[in-house]
């Protein structure tokens, strides 16, 4: 085997959830360089992944948005040579790219019909049979691998390791609990006030709190802060829009509990065997993205409008967003508390 592209340009999550099916086909194709594509802005997170020769990013939102871009970037990748493509992907622009890349396999998923046209071989994603991991994992079938990996094993680069390390040694002196209540869609997002009650709970329990935000939520953060009436402690922590992506994944990695809803940064904590809290609303696990792992938690109830979509809505369809507000803060913390105290 030659040249191994993988592409999925999906969400940050969708990415971290690609890691098992990258180290499966290095781990058949060992002597095979291995390069993977993803949207521009997460590359930095999997730049010291071992599996991988290169991680190269695609403005799937800016430059390279249209068809034309797609046929033209594909045309380029296609002096790579690569032998074998395998797309994680369903879009009709990641078809294009793989189909203009020439290399002499290429496997897709044989849904929307038009990717039984752009691929060589398409096999079935078995959505509603299957997790995310195991439909990954449907496309190297194929390839006749058996032997399937089915932990991401993330690696961050060193210096990431290093910064997370000084910043505990100088700063930390109790079990830590994160929180993140930020996500891209609204209806993801557990309400502030909640958030804080945790906040407040875990400070007057002892540990330390860290809240974290991405660009753009930190407003969110703020609000959870403000909320929580210990604003003022010295156990309180504000890393919101501090951190690169890099440097979050670090930190996650350190926490003794993260609390968060479901999200990119759900899958990089849980991906690293950090003990999580999630806190599901509009999505459901069965849907199968969700944290894996002994020390990972699912908070949901059952309600007859779940879910109300892949990944979530703006405002909630029936007006009473009952599925986050079910969820109490008493619930979260008595999941969270003891993964806090005894990890």
């Amino acid at each position: 085997m030659g040249r191994i592209g993988i592409w999925n340009t999906a969400f940050l999550g969708d990415a971290v959830l690609t890691l098992p099916l990258i180290r499966t086909v290095k781990a058949a194709f060992p002597d095979s360089p291995v390069d993977f594509y993803v949207r521009k802005g997460v590359e930095s997170l999997f730049s010291a992944q071992p599996e991988l020769d290169n991680v190269y990013a695609y403005d799937k939102r800016g430059s390279q948005k249209s068809i034309f871009a797609a046929m033209s970037y594909g045309r380029e990748l296609a002096k790579k040579k690569y032998s074998l493509w395998i797309s994680a992907h369903t879009s009709l622009r990641s078809g294009v790219i793989a189909r203009w890349t020439s290399a002499h396999t290429r496997i897709g998923y044989n849904r929307p019909l038009f990717n039984n046209w752009l691929y060589t071989t398409t096999v079935d994603r078995k959505f509603s049979e299957l997790e995310e991991i195991d439909r990954l994992m449907q496309l190297v079938k194929p390839l006749s691998i058996t032997d399937t990996l089915e932990w991401p094993e993330m690696v961050l680069p060193q210096a990431g390791y290093d910064e997370a390390d000084a910043f505990w040694e100088k700063h930390i002196t109790a079990p830590v609990l994160g929180v993140h209540p930020g996500s891209v869609w609204a209806t993801k997002r557990w309400p502030a006030e909640y958030y804080s009650e945790v906040v407040a709970k875990a400070i007057d329990a002892g540990a330390q709190v860290m809240v974290f935000a991405g660009p753009g939520e930190e407003s969110m953060a703020q609000e959870v802060i403000t909320k929580s009436g210990v604003e003022d402690s010295d156990r309180l922590i504000d890393l919101s829009g501090a951190l690169t992506l890099v440097n979050l994944a670090a930190f996650l990695n350190k926490l003794n509990c993260y609390v968060t809803n479901d999200s990119g940064p759900m899958h990089i904590a849980w991906a690293q065997r950090t003990p999580v809290t999630a806190i599901f609303g509009p999505t459901v696990r069965e849907l199968g993205f969700y944290p894996r792992g002994e020390s990972s938690t699912v908070l949901e109830t059952s309600l007859e409008c779940r879910p109300c979509g892949l990944h979530g809505p703006k405002t909630c369809p029936e007006g009473h967003f009952k599925c986050m507000h079910s969820i109490t803060p008493e619930m979260v913390w008595a999941d969270a508390s003891k993964k806090l105290f005894t990890t």
